[in-house]
């Protein structure tokens, strides 16, 4: 047998590392049932509590019905409608730059941006724990690809000095696993040092941080001439779907006529880019869901140390509680579930090995009492799973 597909999936299973996927049975939102059983869940990255907001609600169905359910074609056939261009000249606006482009997912948004700038003879550079769109973008450039120590600017600048042709540093703003935040005015520096190009996919940044929800771009004061290439998905604090990259005119018309996953992909639903453009405003608007969001990270930080949980340094929605291996995660997962809380365990390969991890992640549609139930849960669980061994990663 030419693929032997049964002993892959069962070496999976033997490692903890087998993937299934929950049946959501309900809409967004704190309380849902999965598989069947109601479950208070910090899994979701609706970091903003709009993916069931009314208003967006309203905004998509009234977009359907006056747009259709398709966008029919790519953009640059008869696939680009009045919906997706106003939703473009609102992130531009939004995040103070000349241009935006839309984009159906963030895997395409970061695809097309980094094979659209550099190719052979071009070097593009990323942080080892940059989102895996970001690394296979930068594997499929054809450029000289290598990757600089985690968020270290001394790291990057050894790099830098080796770098050949036109040279893309590309990092995530908000790193997902972890939560903590690029070291931005660092690294930009270093980049602007040698010449480089900053591209930052700012996907879980943008809502939760920044004074007006403008991500960490805002949140450090930096602009377009440090950050020439910026990114954002419309799938987490937006709360709808897809993606975006703004920057100047001539960038976006680069990406319009030479990024493959741009020109080759059917455009998204017209009724998707209303909905968006309603949640943005509420985005912009609602300052309260930021500070709530904050309010609760700061409750449920206090109540981890308290319980005597590791967490990763992080300002942000994503606070990972390091376990160490696969086996232990997935116990600790589970014992979470049957009390009623669903927190996601996060293993290699998407985190190194012995880093695996539970995911906890806020939405500002929590209450104060569901964090304090989940602290409740988590101590319980944690003093009873200390008590047993370490089992192998």
């Amino acid at each position: 047998m030419p693929f032997d597909l049964q002993f892959r999936l069962a070496a999976r299973r033997a490692d903890h590392l087998y993937r299934q996927r929950p049946l959501l049975e309900a809409p967004q939102g704190p309380a849902v049932v999965v598989d069947g059983k109601p479950l208070l869940q910090f899994c979701s990255n609706d970091y903003l509590g709009l993916a069931n907001h009314p208003e967006v609600i309203a905004a998509m169905q009234q977009g359907a019905a006056t747009w259709g359910v398709g966008g029919g074609a790519s953009h640059l056939v008869i696939g680009h409608s009045t919906p997706h261009h106003q939703l473009e000249e609102a992130l531009a606006e939004f995040t103070g730059r000349p241009r935006a482009l839309l984009f159906s997912t963030g895997y395409m948004a970061n695809l097309a941006a980094v094979t659209a700038l550099v190719g052979q003879g071009d070097t593009v550079l990323e942080d080892r724990l940059n989102h895996a769109s970001l690394l296979d973008a930068g594997l499929l450039s054809g450029a000289r690809f290598s990757r600089y120590l985690h968020n270290d600017a001394t790291s990057l600048a050894k790099r830098l000095e080796k770098a050949s042709g036109n040279t893309l540093v590309v990092t995530d703003g908000v790193f997902s696993m972890d939560g903590d935040l690029a070291d931005l005015p660092a690294l930009c520096a270093e980049a602007k040092r040698h010449g480089a190009w900053m591209m930052v996919d700012d996907a879980h940044g943008f809502g939760p941080l920044g004074a007006n929800g403008g991500g960490i771009v805002e949140h450090f004061g930096l602009g377009i001439d440090e950050v020439p290439v910026l990114v954002g998905t419309l799938g987490k604090a937006f709360g709808t779907a897809g993606a975006f990259v703004a920057g100047s005119e001539e960038l976006i018309e680069t990406l319009i006529q030479f990024a493959r996953p741009y020109i080759y992909t059917t455009s998204q639903p017209p009724a998707v880019a209303c909905a968006t453009l309603k949640s943005l405003q509420l985005l912009r608007r609602e300052n309260w869901r930021r500070e709530h969001l904050a309010a609760l990270i700061a409750r449920f930080r206090q109540g981890a140390v308290d319980i005597g949980l590791t967490l990763v340094d992080s300002p942000t929605p994503i606070q990972p509680i390091l376990v160490g291996s696969s086996a232990r995660a997935m116990k600790l997962s589970a014992a979470l579930r049957e009390r009623g809380c669903l927190v996601g365990a996060i293993r290699p390969p998407t985190v190194p090995a012995g880093t695996a991890r539970l995911r906890v992640t806020f939405s500002a549609s929590h209450t104060e009492a569901q964090v304090e139930q989940l602290l409740d849960i988590l101590a319980e669980c944690w003093n009873r799973m200390a008590e047993e061994p370490e089992a192998d990663a």
